[in-house]
């Protein structure tokens, strides 16, 4: 039978795949369509099964491209390939869900028919749910701090880590970050790696507090803010070789530390990706050879706690936790920052360009504004992001602050 005009068969590893709609443009400005996706993560499919593989991801689907609606999707369809492996994911909120474990060429390209352009792992194998094998570094920039500042607390996460005994791996996120990878034995919970994550991000911003920060609320931060939360159970960050949602088609690249201190983020997409790969492989290729105890992260954690360090805030959505502060930004203290909502949006990119805007209609008192104080909050609902921008005044003359107006969406 005559296939589809718009299917394309393929066979991969002896299992076959109908990619549907195989010219549908999911990244117009690059010219990428599905099928480019399919095939772009078949070319790196060692790289990416090294960083997703046999761990349960979140499905992240883009069915009309990067510039309209996307969504989260746990539950794995009920309508899939009889090969494809699930595992049963259960989340703070006591509900539980079936998600995608790929482990094959053909279960990446699967996911892809999906228009998933990224990949969500989670920091656990399928066979052990309960003790992550993976501590993840996510350095992730206030708006105005540029590359050269992230890399800069980069080679701080990375004399941390090896003061400690700890091997990091690093990558560019495929945005505007760092991620650092520590394999590490799965003997820990995931409140245990979450509080080693939390030491480390203090000792980083003890290292260096002009660059880099460990608070969670963004009115405080300056720098480049070391999450330590994306260790929460139920968090993910996307692995390596991920496909971003961006119009250069950029991708999370592996990358060694020397290489670290030379590259640019935008070198790595999905067109470039494939050839590099097959002339250099996967400069993480031997990261499995390496499983770090916890054990030097949570005796910092423990002496950082005896100098009266104890717990930070959590995510939204989680049960309070023993020993939490106060989880409410400073601004809803008594004492509050003069924080204006100025817009919200669907996307980051839109998000900025409102900021950008608000900053040239009040020119006088954008001369006054620190980097920190545009304010571009992720908000996740239960299957979608969207972007909230706010302004904090208080470097700004009274004089010279604009009044809150109604956030331009």
């Amino acid at each position: 039978m005559a296939q589809p005009k718009d299917e394309t068969l393929l066979e991969i590893d002896g299992r076959e795949l109908v990619i549907t709609h195989s010219g549908k443009l999911l990244i117009p400005q690059a010219g990428i369509t599905k099928l480019d996706l399919v095939n772009y993560y078949l070319a790196v499919a060692e790289g990416a099964l090294r960083g997703a593989g046999g761990r349960p991801c979140v499905l992240v689907r883009y069915p009309n491209g990067i510039g309209e609606e996307f969504f989260f999707q746990k539950r794995a369809p009920a309508k899939r390939p009889d090969w494809l492996e699930v595992a049963e994911i259960r989340f703070p909120s006591g509900r539980s869900a079936e998600e995608v474990v790929p482990r094959h060429p053909a279960d990446l390209a699967w996911m892809a028919n999906l228009d998933c352009l990224e990949l969500h792992p989670h920091p656990v194998r399928a066979e052990d749910l309960d003790h992550p094998d993976e501590l993840r570094v996510d350095l992730d920039p206030v708006p105005g701090v540029e590359w050269p500042q992230i890399r800069e607390v980069a080679r701080v996460v990375h004399a941390v880590l090896t003061d400690l005994g700890l091997k990091g791996w690093p990558k560019t996120s495929g945005s505007r970050g760092i991620h650092v990878l520590v394999r590490i034995e799965p003997k820990w919970t995931f409140d245990e790696v979450r509080r080693a994550a939390l030491a480390l991000a203090r000792e980083v911003e003890r290292r260096a507090p002009a660059i880099a920060t460990s608070k969670w609320w963004k009115e405080e931060r300056r720098g480049v803010f070391v999450d330590y939360n994306q260790n929460a159970k139920d968090r993910t960050v996307t692995s390596a070789y991920s496909v971003r949602p961006k119009p250069d088609g950029r991708v999370s690249a592996p990358v060694s530390w020397k290489e670290l201190d030379d590259c640019d983020p935008a070198d790595f997409t999905l067109r470039t990706m494939p050839k590099r790969f097959q002339e250099i492989g996967d400069p993480h290729a031997e990261i499995e050879q390496w499983r770090c105890s916890l054990e030097p992260l949570l005796e910092l954690s423990r002496r950082q706690e005896a100098e009266g360090q104890g717990d930070a805030p959590w995510p939204p959505h989680y049960a309070k936790a023993a020993g939490e502060p106060r989880r409410a930004p400073p601004s809803t203290a008594r004492a509050k920052k003069p924080l204006i909502e100025v817009a919200r949006a669907d996307r980051e990119a839109e998000a900025f360009a409102a900021a950008e805007e608000w900053k040239a209609k009040h020119p006088k008192a954008a001369a006054h504004l620190e980097p920190a104080d545009v304010l571009v909050d992720r908000m996740r609902g239960s299957s979608s992001l969207w972007y909230r921008v706010r302004i904090n005044l208080e470097h700004v003359p009274a004089r010279l602050r604009p009044k809150e107006a109604k956030p331009k969406a």
